[in-house]
């Protein structure tokens, strides 16, 4: 199984199709006048897709069990054709394609069931996903310019030289991820005046994203969030609340971080956990998603 526990889950819908055709007209009028021997197709097929749909991880062994929360099975006659369309919602992590075409399949096959004893042409056709939606490539809402952006490491270890720095490494590898290639790098002390002074310079050179890594916690020197409250034209309170909630999900410490985000100006500044696994995690809580604020701000400079 493939590993998903970094993932956010969110909305996801699928919507798959398949085709059963039959040989002969006396089939379909069968089907309309309910005269199948073995009882209404429809009703039957509906009550094994449904099944079929629930039941996949069960089944297909690379499949995550997941909660299904809606799922809608329908029917569409064509000819000699009857069309099957399944689909399945669910809120989770991982999406439902699958489980849509495990549906749509099932219904094909219980409708091939139980027409075969009076029509021996019965065929099934293009089991098929139709359409999926959800999860990160929804949210990925990319600006059309390069951001201009600078990670921060806040360590009085770090830059005394007893510590090396890994958590703003793992920031600089998420941007990269995420298309984000052209980073400037620093490391400064736990100084309020430093941290200060690095926003505004940053700020005034325009960048538009500035990430500072470390001083959110709880010790005497933590004093990041104090540094740069202040200097907020603009606080952004949730996105601090979507990192808190990812990473609670992970380990009850995560309600100790003091992380902030807002603008100075035009640049988005975010304070991040200086461990290695808070800032990597917080990360993937907040990108791609965040970067939907800067196709905002090029949509408002375009009108």
């Amino acid at each position: 199984m493939n590993d998903i526990t970094f993932k956010i889950s969110s909305l996801r819908k699928a919507t798959a199709t398949a085709i059963v055709k039959v040989s002969k007209k006396e089939t379909i009028e069968a089907i309309e006048n309910k005269k199948v021997p073995k009882g209404d197709i429809f009703e039957f097929s509906r009550a094994a897709g449904l099944l079929a749909i629930k039941k996949t991880s069960d089944l297909i062994p690379d499949c995550h069990p997941l909660p299904i929360e809606y799922a809608n099975i329908q029917y569409k006659i064509d000819g000699l054709s009857i069309i099957i369309s399944v689909e399945v919602h669910t809120i989770y992590k991982t999406g439902v394609e699958v489980e849509a075409m495990h549906g749509a399949s099932l219904v094909a096959l219980t409708i091939y069931d139980m027409l075969k004893p009076i029509d021996k042409g019965v065929e099934i056709f293009n089991i098929k996903l139709e359409n999926k939606k959800g999860g990160k490539s929804d949210f990925a809402d990319r600006p059309l310019h390069t951001l201009k952006t600078a990670v921060v490491v806040c360590s009085d270890s770090i830059s005394a030289g007893s510590k090396q720095d890994f958590a703003g490494k793992a920031i600089i590898e998420k941007l990269k991820k995420n298309n984000i290639n052209s980073v400037s790098y620093e490391i400064i002390p736990d100084e309020i005046t430093d941290i200060q002074s690095k926003a505004k310079q940053y700020s005034k050179e325009k960048f538009d994203l500035l990430i500072f890594t470390g001083g959110t916690g709880l010790s005497p020197r933590d004093v990041t969030p104090e540094a740069l409250k202040p200097l907020f034209d603009r606080e952004i309170p949730g996105i601090m609340e979507a990192a808190r909630k990812y990473g609670q999900d992970r380990t009850p410490y995560a309600m100790l971080s003091r992380g902030i985000a807002g603008f100075i100006e035009n640049t988005l500044v975010l304070a991040l956990p200086g461990s290695t696994k808070g800032a990597a995690e917080t990360m993937d809580a907040l990108f791609p998603a965040i970067l939907h604020i800067f196709k905002v701000a090029e949509g408002a400079h375009h009108d």
